[in-house]
């Protein structure tokens, strides 16, 4: 591998691990631990969990003689990997008083300067792909630091802001962003499309392999849904209408009293208010509705005269020019391997492929998605009631 090579890998990883701390500065040292609701985990797990997979799934393969900082942090930080032996329940991770932020970021520390002199030993491309994934898994829980930053503080009566609207460094204007008052629709001539990863780039494994779809001519919305459209629809009572929802979100609806997307409440004179990372503010028509279930999604849609696009749909129209990227779009695609998918040997193999059930799939991508994470391919999945990501709705037809 050439040194300028190494040195830009070294520059990138360098990049990749600052903006996670960046992500954390606007937070008090009590925000990093709390833990509201069990998708949610603290900042300070997600800081501790991403460097154990650079020591755990990189350094104790690739790097003789590397020892594990502290014995202890792989039950501490490991998140779902079986192969790499017991932790702590997701449930508890807000238990976790010790270790203190400061340790944590020590431990950060101590991690990327075993990598960065790693790196010095100009080791073989393998690995490489394998600080590739690292980087990107990285990546993945910068969004859910964002997500999980907004349900802490969302959950908390006194409903205190993240940061202000300008800042700069995590971009927090394109949470409400308007969208065109008009919604138009692009058609799709349908036929054989190719579908999945081809190329030299990074991807997930479980966005290949490459393979063609037969669709049938459609037509996908050229926006999202609005929080206008959305609110006629409650005032309509599709909250109260069983026609419009699966059994399953029926009761999910009901169990739960759900009434509105997440985040939502009445202010004054009864108009929708909303909490946003910069703290609470009237709902934007314009904006995109999110945090919406795959339940609403599809119930809304139902309402709408209209039905959630499969990923395949989703994937040939972004593919010929359809504008994505505001929110990630909940789609009628179970989440489910493509054919000759095959999981990678060891504990790494369990990234993607042991969730493939009772999970759809959501396409595109969000404001909070990092610079350079966005791809065409990109197979996020969630279960069908969580709506703490920026999700969205767009619209599919005949």
């Amino acid at each position: 591998m050439r040194r300028d090579a190494t040195a830009d890998t070294a520059a990138r990883y360098a990049e990749v691990r600052a903006r996670s701390e960046a992500l954390c500065a606007p937070l008090a040292i009590e925000d990093h631990v709390v833990q509201p609701v069990v998708d949610v985990s603290p900042p300070k797990w997600h800081l501790a969990h991403t460097t154990w997979f650079f020591e755990a799934m990189l350094l104790a393969h690739a790097s003789p003689g590397y020892a594990p900082f502290h014995p202890a942090y792989g039950y501490l930080f490991n998140s779902y990997y079986e192969g790499e032996g017991e932790r702590v329940p997701r449930a508890q991770r807000g238990h976790l008083s010790r270790p203190t932020v400061a340790e944590v970021l020590a431990y950060r520390a101590h991690v990327d300067a075993a990598v960065q002199a790693w790196l010095a030993t100009q080791p073989p491309a393998r690995w490489l792909d394998r600080l590739a994934l690292g980087l990107q898994h990285e990546q993945q829980h910068q969004e859910l630091l964002l997500t999980d930053i907004k349900a802490i503080l969302g959950h908390n009566p006194l409903r205190p802001a993240y940061a202000s609207a300008d800042t700069a460094a995590v971009g927090l204007a394109g949470e409400h962003a308007p969208q065109a008052a008009a919604m138009g629709w692009i058609e799709q001539p349908g036929g054989v499309v190719a579908i999945g990863h081809a190329g030299d780039g990074f991807a997930f494994d479980n966005e290949g392999g490459r393979h063609e779809r037969l669709l049938t001519p459609f037509a996908l919305g050229d926006r999202l849904v609005s929080n206008a459209e959305y609110t006629a629809f409650i005032d309509a009572g599709g909250y109260q209408d069983p026609r419009h929802w699966h059994a399953d979100g029926w009761d999910w609806l009901r169990q739960n009293a759900i009434a509105a997307p997440m985040y939502w409440f009445r202010g004054e004179g009864g108009a929708w208010w909303h909490q946003t990372l910069a703290g609470p503010a009237p709902l934007p028509p314009h904006a995109p509705v999110t945090h919406v279930s795959w339940y609403e999604a599809s119930a809304y849609a139902d309402w709408a005269g209209a039905r959630l696009p499969t990923e395949f749909e989703w994937e040939a129209a972004a593919g010929r020019g359809m504008a994505w990227g505001e929110r990630w779009e909940w789609t009628a695609s179970a989440y489910a391997p493509y054919p000759g998918f095959r999981r990678a040997e060891g504990s790494v193999g369990e990234y993607n492929g042991k969730f493939m059930v009772n999970q759809q799939v959501l396409r595109g991508a969000s404001f909070a998605t990092p610079p350079g994470h966005q791809r065409l391919t990109y197979r996020n999945f969630f279960q069908p009631p969580l709506r703490w990501q920026y999700t969205g709705i767009r619209l599919a037809r005949p």
